[in-house]
């Protein structure tokens, strides 16, 4: 039998980069300084550089980006936030973990990115910051409600140019991102240098000196920082990111010559680093069965709106048909780096039997 064409392959990435990868771990164990340090602010930078911003903060997870620079930016118990109704849980998670309310706003048929109108109805008295998701890594439109911006750019990185529009944007590097870690990690990029040491010190139990920790705003910090053993591994994938971005486009556009009509694919913004190639797909879930049989990996990217989570069951709210309805027919193919030609052929093949 053959092996399955997968949605991804962390071993296959690993082995491109392993010398680098593991040179940088290696002398970082050596060093014996793993809190912090110079390894971690090197990665700061060179996020920051990617996301044309002046700096950033390593921090353990996308989800803490998010929950610290909502607390950053000044939102607590009771107010309101608005999020997109396509998205991973964190989105609407982090806003519950501040005390606040996600108010889920319905999405664009094209691209599934927040839509600008829907935001403008969800907005009362209440909002005090929105959530844009660069979904799939296009660029989301948002309108100015006058409160601040928080991108989650967690499919982001490597657009050119960078999905960064707001205030602070934050960052996954979970490993199975275009630019991923060993384990958990994330960012928090701004210009605001204020901003980014409010997130810094939120990060790190509010601390300003030995055994000294204030509360930033009306927050107590908390331990979020990003170990100097992860940033490491970042650092070593760092300068295959340009070409692992390349290698998707190129694959993207593959499919987009040769997929049958049927596959019909999202848009995607100018410069989208195409974290998924997402299509819509009549008959979905049987449509995946038969791949499945054929030996291809897919995956559902979402399969409810957020507000259906439920998890957030009388914590969120919102009404957003043309998310349900994307929800029903939305499909993700493979498209990582490690794919092969052969392998991209087996899609496109297997995509054509499946709908004759």
């Amino acid at each position: 039998m053959r092996t399955p064409v997968r949605m991804t392959d962390l071993a296959l990435r690993h082995a491109a980069v392993a010398p680098a990868v593991e040179d940088r771990v290696l002398s970082v164990l050596r060093s014996g300084a793993y809190i912090g340090g110079p390894v971690v602010a090197e990665a700061e930078a060179r996020v920051a550089g990617w996301f044309g911003r002046r700096g950033a903060v390593g921090l353990n997870g996308g989800t803490d980006a998010l929950i610290l620079a909502l607390q950053a930016v000044g939102v607590g118990p009771g107010d309101e936030v608005i999020v997109p109704a396509l998205s991973f849980f964190a989105t609407a998670g982090a806003v519950c973990a501040v005390g606040a309310v996600p108010v889920v706003c319905d999405v664009l048929p094209h691209d599934g990115t927040l839509d600008p109108d829907d935001a403008r109805r969800c907005a009362t008295s209440r909002t005090r910051a929105m959530i844009p998701v660069h979904l799939f890594g296009s660029v989301a439109a948002h309108p100015d409600l006058g409160v601040p911006v928080v991108d989650d750019a967690a499919q982001a990185v490597g657009g050119n140019p960078p999905a960064s529009t707001g205030v602070i944007t934050t960052v996954s590097t979970y490993p199975t991102k275009t630019w991923g870690a060993a384990g958990d990690g994330g960012f928090a990029i701004s210009d605001d240098p204020a901003l980014l040491e409010r997130v810094r010190l939120l990060g790190n139990h509010g601390a300003q000196g030995a055994h000294y920790h204030l509360p930033i705003g009306q927050h107590v910090g908390r331990n979020s920082r990003l170990d100097a053993l992860q940033a490491a591994v970042l650092l070593g994938h760092a300068d295959a990111v340009a070409d692992r971005v390349a290698r998707r486009v190129a694959i993207a556009g593959r499919y987009d010559e040769a997929l049958p009509a049927a596959f019909r694919p999202l848009a995607r913004s100018a410069g989208s680093p195409v974290h998924q190639y997402a299509v819509r797909i009549a008959d979905r879930d049987a449509v995946r069965a038969r791949l499945r049989e054929l030996g291809i990996e897919t995956a559902i990217y979402y399969p409810r709106p957020l507000q259906e989570q439920p998890a957030l069951a009388g914590r969120a709210r919102g009404h957003t048909p043309v998310a349900a309805a994307m929800c029903e027919a939305l499909l993700a193919l493979p498209i990582h780096d490690a794919l092969s030609d052969e392998e991209v052929e087996r899609v496109v093949d297997a995509a054509a039997l499946v709908t004759r």
